[in-house]
């Protein structure tokens, strides 16, 4: 969890930089619009090559090792995230700077395509069947621990800096911040033990030569299924983090430092809401927990984005709370339904793949719902079109999953292989 923490302060801190910086500093000549679209179309590069990143660090997964694997991932967000804080700007050295960018961007996406899944099996394969999955939910605390650190980090500097110092240098300091926790991130992954069901696999020798080939083979509607569920996880962070964050500020009237303190509160929430949504799950089954935070989302999706037409702060922040707490179950419960869905010896592949589609589709979520503003004039309900739509999709994918045949467990925890769905 602590790992994954890490790597997404490392990955969230760019979201909070790109909502307002990253358009004057890279794509000034673009101007205000072209600026903002090119800046949310950076944050669609790195969510377009996860599903690269997922194959290939899926493959070494289900080959090498979930420890070994991570490893990687880590390394790779934390040399690429600390190098955007040494890039020349627009005004220093022309569109040299948006390249090298676009070109750490992609390093940042095709690490983070192989984070998720390792760090959930990691995880629910060094637990009992009984609190897989509560154990499932714990990495996904590193979602909002790493959207608080890097919120917190942009209001104190904020606070601390004059506007203009903050855009001249100060805005590297967060990128520099990943070289010392990549440190920590490295010796705390070297402390880790591979897991029994990844040993048991070995051991047996049912390890694939191909896992990603034989997960398709195997369970093509199983993978629609787990890319559907992801949906609404994902893209409401994309959704309620970076496009709300721009559009409080030129639409609706609030500060940056106002929106940062309002999607800071509500990720504090989360880390209760999480673990407490993770231990239900252990209860009634994760996909419906998944299937009953897509429903709640529906239908307050509406409502909410009404609110906010007339909201002071304090609504503003009990709107971003009970906007988060939702879409906090879909998220809260994901690991567990899809580890549910698949067999132990292609399965870091399919999380990983399943997993960083929805996350590429939901990269361009900000973009999307630009154009759509754009189009409508920014009428009210334009990014609750967007946000009924991933909960509809989830809901139904979520009940689709609760139907589903898993993979029984043996008392000695090895895993049986599912049949083809």
């Amino acid at each position: 969890m602590i790992g994954t923490s890490l790597e997404s302060f490392d990955f969230y801190v760019f979201a909070y930089f790109s909502a307002y910086f990253i358009g004057p500093l890279f794509f000034d000549p673009l101007g205000q619009f072209g600026g903002t679209l090119a800046a949310f179309a950076t944050i669609g590069v790195a969510f377009v090559v996860r599903p690269l990143g997922a194959a290939i660090f899926g493959h070494m997964g289900d080959r090498l090792g979930r420890r070994a694997t991570l490893l990687w991932t880590i390394g790779i967000m934390g040399v690429a995230t600390g190098l955007i804080g040494l890039l020349p700007t627009y005004a220093q050295a022309g569109w040299l700077g948006a390249v090298l960018l676009v070109l750490l961007r992609v390093a940042q996406g095709l690490s983070l395509g192989g984070e998720w899944g390792g760090s959930i099996l990691l995880a629910t394969e060094h637990s009992s069947p009984v609190k897989r999955a509560f154990y499932a939910a714990v990495p996904q605390l590193g979602s909002p621990v790493g959207s608080i650190l890097s919120a917190v980090v942009f209001i104190v500097m904020t606070l601390a800096l004059p506007a203009e110092e903050l855009a001249a240098w100060g805005w590297r300091i967060p990128f520099l911040l990943a070289i010392p926790l990549l440190a920590v991130s490295l010796y705390l992954r070297l402390t880790i033990d591979e897991t029994p069901v990844f040993k048991a696999v070995v051991r047996e020798q049912r390890r694939d030569r191909v896992p990603f080939a034989t997960m398709f083979r195997a369970q093509p509607t199983a993978l629609v299924i787990a890319f559907g569920a992801a949906l609404l996880g994902i893209g409401s962070y994309s959704l309620m983090n970076t496009y709300t964050i721009n559009y409080g500020v030129t639409t609706l009237g609030f500060t940056f430092q106002e929106l940062l303190v309002a999607t800071t509160i509500g990720g504090l929430l989360q880390l209760v809401t999480i673990p407490l949504f993770g231990w239900w799950a252990t209860r009634v089954g994760s996909a419906r927990v998944v299937a009953y935070g897509a429903l709640g989302t529906l239908l307050i999706t509406f409502p909410m984005y009404w609110l906010l037409q007339f909201a002071s702060f304090p609504v503003l922040v009990g709107t971003m709370i009970v906007g988060g707490i939702l879409p906090t179950m879909s998220w809260a419960a994901l690991g567990g339904l899809m580890n549910d869905l698949f067999a132990d010896h292609y399965r870091y592949s399919a999380l990983s793949v399943a997993y960083a589609v929805a996350a590429a589709v939901s990269g361009f979520i900000p973009l999307l719902t630009t154009l759509l503003g754009e189009s409508t004039g920014y009428v009210w309900w334009h990014p609750g079109v967007v946000l009924a739509l991933l909960s509809a999709i989830t809901l139904v994918s979520a009940r689709a999953a609760a139907r589903m045949r898993h993979a029984p467990i043996s008392e000695d925890g090895r895993e049986v292989q599912p049949a083809a769905v």
